[in-house]
């Protein structure tokens, strides 16, 4: 376990389309005891930082590594929404090949539901 066992280290993972109910598990999470990493940036909303390609670019080439830095260092992960596109995909096969439990906010979306 990376966090303590009071304190459970938890990464959101999801389309950034759920940012709200990404925020509403962080709270959660969080007001449960937990550590949270979560997206940090939703490139679907404008902002200054990705405001142009050339901004965007590396920006969304850095993000992919430091989501999966965040997952690694999680006791556990969430998945949010109902919905699971090929990122999100990416993110539970990743968790999964580190031996991550995983939690749905949508169980029906479990690609894995019938494997367990």
């Amino acid at each position: 376990m990376n966090g303590s066992e009071d304190h459970r280290v938890v990464t959101i993972c999801g389309s950034t389309r759920f940012m709200d109910q990404m925020r509403e598990v962080n709270l959660r999470e969080t007001a449960a005891g937990h550590a949270v990493f979560a997206p940090g940036c939703n490139l679907k909303e404008p902002h200054e930082l990705w405001a142009t390609e050339e901004l965007a670019e590396p920006l969304k080439a850095r993000l992919d590594p430091l989501h999966r830095a965040k997952i690694r260092l999680a006791d556990e992960v969430v998945i949010v929404g109902d919905y699971i596109g090929d990122s999100t995909r990416a993110e539970i096969e990743y968790a999964r090949s580190l031996g991550l439990p995983i939690r749905y906010t949508h169980p029906e979306v479990n690609p894995y539901t019938e494997e367990g």
